[in-house]
C-alpha cells in the first residue's frame, strides 16, 4: 500500500513513469545517484530533476561524497516514507474537503443543463441567461441530481479509507522510530558522580586549628598597671 501510494506521489509532482524511483529508495539509504540513473534508464541530469523536485519538499535527502579520481560530487539519496505518508494525508483530506464542499452544493442547490451542447450551470447562471443556453439558445432542462450525489458519496467514502490507510502507516513507522530511540536511550549508560575523599589527616588538622581572638585595648591596659 505504502509503496502505490508514493509512486503516485512522484508521478503527480514529476511525470508518469516516474514512480519507479520509489521501487529503487524504498526502504533503503543512501542510494547511488547513478545506479538511479542505471535502473530508470535515464540520463544523470534527468534523474537529479526529479529529486530535485522531490527534495525541494523535503521528501528525500541527500548525502554527497567527492570522487578521488574525476574530482566531482557524487550524490547518494534516501526517500523519507514518513514525511511522503504525511504529504499524501494533507492531500487526501483536502480532496475529501473539495468533496464534501460539491456534495453540499448539490444537495443544497439545482442545477440545469443544455442537452445539446452538455453544458451544465447552476441555477443563478440560468437565471441571468433566462433559462437558456448561451450557445444554441435551447432551453436549459433541470438536472437530476441523485446520481451524481451517489457517486460523489462513494468518492468521499474512498478517500476516508485511503487515509485512514495512510494514517495505520504512519503510525506503524512512528512506533518504530519510538522503539529504537527507546532502545538507544537505554544502551546509553548514565554517569555516575565521583564522590570527593577526604583525607582523615585533614579532617585531623582541621579539628587541631584553633582560632585565637585578639585581646580588647581595655585589657591590654590592665595587664599593664598590674606589670606596674
Amino acid at each position: 500500500m505504502q509503496i502505490n501510494f508514493l509512486k503516485n506521489l512522484v508521478e503527480e509532482m514529476s511525470a508518469p513513469g516516474n514512480g519507479v524511483i520509489v521501487d529503487i529508495l524504498f526502504e533503503k539509504r543512501d542510494v547511488n545517484e547513478f545506479l538511479i540513473a542505471k535502473k530508470m534508464e535515464l540520463t544523470i541530469n534527468q534523474v537529479r530533476n526529479i529529486l530535485y523536485k522531490l527534495s525541494a519538499e523535503g521528501l528525500v535527502s541527500f548525502t554527497r561524497k567527492k570522487d578521488k579520481k574525476k574530482g566531482w560530487y557524487i550524490y547518494f539519496w534516501t526517500l523519507d516514507t514518513e514525511k511522503c505518508l504525511e504529504k499524501i494525508e494533507a492531500e487526501l483530506m483536502k480532496k475529501e474537503d473539495d468533496l464534501k464542499t460539491a456534495l453540499r452544493e448539490r444537495e443544497t442547490g439545482r442545477y440545469y443543463i443544455c442537452k445539446g451542447c452538455n453544458i451544465e450551470v447552476t441555477e443563478e447562471k440560468a437565471l441571468e441567461n433566462d433559462f437558456s443556453c448561451e450557445e444554441c439558445a435551447e432551453v436549459y432542462t433541470l438536472v437530476d441530481n441523485t446520481n451524481t450525489i451517489r457517486d460523489v458519496k462513494g468518492k468521499i467514502t474512498k478517500k476516508e479509507n485511503e487515509i485512514a490507510g495512510i494514517r495505520v502507516e504512519l503510525k506503524s513507522i512512528r512506533e518504530a522510530k519510538e522503539k529504537k530511540r527507546a532502545k538507544e536511550r537505554a544502551m546509553i549508560k548514565p554517569k555516575t558522580k565521583k564522590k570527593k575523599v577526604v583525607s582523615k589527616k585533614k579532617t585531623v588538622a582541621k579539628k587541631k586549628v584553633v582560632k585565637k581572638s585578639k585581646p580588647s585595648p581595655q585589657k591590654t591596659k590592665l595587664k599593664a598597671k598590674k606589670k606596674k
